[in-house]
């Protein structure tokens, strides 16, 4: 976690998908996008979800925690991950895995990323009733 000489980071990107794929020549492919969740029932479940972040522009050791919320703002998943930046020019790539995820009712839910327990940035992901 970051020292008094640290610059915490800028959050450059973040995307929740249903999967991060590391290609051959190390790059990443981000599948399946999601902006909201359709659900004409609920409970819904899945089996897992990714939560890709890009940080730049800052220096030394942080843990960045994720949390996805409910409309109720509790955590129903969290991951965790430490990770450096060495210099100002350098950037760090994240992957959280959220595993056997489940919503439990329609609304507005919440996805939350800190960078040592330090709000970044919060966007809604709505769990949306649809008709079948």
């Amino acid at each position: 976690m970051s020292s008094e000489s640290d610059i915490i980071p800028d959050l450059q990107a973040c995307v929740l998908c249903e999967d991060v794929r590391q290609e051959a020549g190390g790059q990443q492919t981000l599948v399946g996008i999601i902006g909201l969740i359709p659900a004409p029932a609920v409970p819904i479940a899945f089996f897992k979800l990714c939560l890709w972040t890009r940080w730049c522009g800052g220096t030394g050791d942080f843990l960045q925690t994720s949390l996805i919320l409910t409309p109720d703002d509790e955590p129903i998943a969290q991951s965790e991950v430490q990770f450096s930046l060495p210099s100002l020019e350098a950037h760090a790539t994240n992957v959280h895995v959220f595993g056997g995820i489940q919503f439990v009712k329609h609304g507005l839910h919440t996805v939350e990323v800190r960078v040592d327990n330090e709000l970044r940035l919060r966007f809604p992901l709505p769990i949306m009733q649809v008709r079948q």
